[in-house]
């Protein structure tokens, strides 16, 4: 209780400052891709089984609430990175060959700011912030967004999870790779640990999995226990990731640096299966702005600091991530443009967290298209404007999308009602208007602020 008042009373003093504190923690993030909030038996899967990730939870906390930034990956890749709503930073979809867009080197990233105040930075696993890593011709690579070693593809692992052959290691090429992506990608983060493990600067490891996105693959001992099933790899995938993540939870036993290691793990948006068990018995899948499409795990992990097996009801998400690791790191977040995230830390440590506005989320392809929640409630809206276009994102949509308005506003109490049956619009107008009010005006100021990449040369 002495630490958690102690560090309640220093947060001025740790966001101001400039250089990481001399017990600045290493910091570990672990993203899966297309991760459901139920595909973890921490969360109470009946499928599979997590032991490495339940062994995390246990150590540190579990969010029952906690959100991806978008119901696609790249949205919610570019905010966990920026800490701010993905169309702020340029980023209205998942990212394609065809686009120009990508995340712009004009923002300011997370790993630029830990690699300015002393911190390694690397990151292994997906990127899919840009597209062609392997020609230089997408957009910019991690080393643009101020990773000191990287190892990527840019999108999926082709052709599948087995025997990958589009890992990009520092702009080199690497052709076929033998193994599983998720046990390659922790290979790739052991060997970088090794190698700088002698210095006395912490570091900062992205380790960004492909699992369980589609075209998913698993070691047959895995995917066998689960041949019961319609998708018996999806589940192996997971199973066999938990491995990957227990692997480098051990060398980091090993180099005795745990105790020194903030380790989150997350999820960049919900499960693309339609069965509710996959996103926690609640209602949409990805690509859905309903809970199924956007809610994922949040597990954090810090000895000495998080007490083990704290539960926290608070919501929370990805957009989140840049100002709590800043504020262990004892650095400033940006003061020169809007941060949307807010510091965990106090939530991690008991206390309340103070928004200065709701979380918030814009899809232009989902039905509903905005969504926004404060405590306990969410509301609801579709566009105004017809946005209805195919899978792959237009670029022209953007005129469309800084135009619409918001109608059909629907509002949900989620505790009392997760799957989003009933609308309490008419039971409570007064509260219906005051949030109607919130979200026209914050989605006024995010698509007023969003990169148009109609104008980009």
């Amino acid at each position: 209780m002495l630490l958690r008042a102690l560090c309640c009373v220093l947060w001025p003093l740790v966001i101001s400052a400039s250089t990481p504190a001399a017990d600045s923690p290493n910091v570990v993030v672990i993203l899966a891709d297309d991760l459901g909030s139920g595909d973890l038996s921490c969360y109470g899967s009946p499928e599979n089984e997590t032991p490495r990730l339940d062994k995390l939870t246990k150590s540190g906390a579990k969010f029952e609430n906690f959100y991806a930034a978008c119901a696609v990956c790249s949205p919610s890749r570019a905010s966990l990175l920026t800490g701010r709503t993905p169309i702020r930073a340029g980023i209205y979809s998942w990212i394609h060959v065809s686009h120009k867009m990508h995340l712009r080197t004009e923002e300011t990233t997370l790993a630029e700011l830990l690699k300015a105040a002393g911190y390694r930075t690397c990151h292994v696993g997906k990127w899919h912030l840009g597209y062609n890593l392997e020609d230089g011709t997408g957009g910019p690579t991690p080393a643009d967004h101020g990773f000191d070693h990287w190892m990527a593809t840019g999108n999926n692992a082709v052709p599948s999870h087995h025997n990958p052959r589009n890992f990009v290691r520092d702009g080199k090429v690497l052709g076929k790779q033998e193994g599983y992506s998720c046990q390659l990608v922790v290979d790739e983060a052991i060997a970088w640990l090794d190698q700088t493990h002698d210095s006395t600067e912490p570091f900062y490891l992205n380790v960004w999995f492909h699992e369980p996105h589609q075209p998913v693959a698993a070691p047959e001992e895995l995917s066998s226990r689960h041949s019961d099933t319609d998708l018996p790899d999806y589940y192996g995938s997971i199973e066999n990731m938990d491995s990957a993540v227990g692997r480098l939870l051990d060398h980091l036993d090993s180099l005795g640096i745990t105790d020194d290691t903030l380790i989150v793990f997350t999820s960049d948006n919900g499960s693309y299966r339609n069965d509710r068990r996959n996103n926690g018995d609640v209602r949409g899948v990805k690509g859905t702005l309903w809970e199924g499409g956007i809610r994922a795990p949040g597990l954090f992990s810090w000895p000495g600091h998080i007490e083990p097996g704290t539960i926290i009801e608070q919501p929370a998400g990805i957009v989140d991530i840049l100002p709590t690791v800043c504020a262990a790191a004892g650095i400033s977040a940006p003061s020169d443009r809007t941060l949307d995230g807010v510091n965990l830390l106090p939530a991690l440590y008991g206390e309340s967290l103070n928004r200065s506005h709701p979380l918030y989320w814009f899809y232009a392809r989902s039905r509903p298209v905005c969504v926004i929640r404060d405590g306990d409630f969410c509301l609801i809206a579709d566009p105004e404007i017809d946005l209805s276009r195919e899978n792959l994102f237009d670029e022209a949509m953007i005129g469309d999308i800084k135009r619409t308005g918001l109608v059909n506003f629907r509002m949900f109490n989620l505790k009392e009602d997760p799957r989003q049956e009933w609308d309490l619009a008419e039971e409570d107008p007064q509260r219906l208007e005051m949030m109607k009010r919130a979200m026209i005006s914050l989605h006024r100021d995010v698509v007023e602020e969003g990169f148009d990449w109609r104008t980009a040369e």
